[in-house]
């Protein structure tokens, strides 16, 4: 009976949690309009002081907290990836280059000789 109480409280907690967000977004948004006079510096400071704010307070929930942890594994997946070489790349790179301009003519060849078919029978 108490897990099911406090599920329900962490959730009521979570729900007033991104209220907050919410309404600091939703505040910035509104300031950053309404004090449009002001200078722009001062109202990127507050901005950007009102969004690290506001993404402590969404971290704080169990999706914040979920979300950072896919964000720590997704950058030691990126840790093992195997990179290629400059050479590889360029070499890559000059392949698609190839392809890309063999393909073109011979669309523009083919376009050109349905051109001239269609031109011709139509006379």
């Amino acid at each position: 009976m108490s897990s099911k109480t406090d599920v329900e409280n962490v959730s009521r907690q979570d729900s007033l949690k991104w209220l907050a967000v919410a309404l600091l977004v939703a505040g910035g948004a509104y300031g950053n309009s309404y004090f449009a006079d002001e200078s722009i510096l001062y109202r990127a400071i507050v901005l950007v002081i009102l969004a690290v704010v506001a993404v402590y307070v969404a971290l704080q929930t169990e999706k914040g907290q979920m979300f950072w942890g896919l964000l720590s594994d997704a950058k030691a997946e990126v840790r093992k990836v195997v990179w290629p070489t400059r050479q590889e790349t360029v070499q890559t790179t000059v392949v698609v280059v190839l392809v890309v301009l063999f393909m073109s003519l011979v669309l523009w060849g083919l376009d050109s000789l349905l051109g001239w078919t269609v031109s011709s029978l139509i006379r």
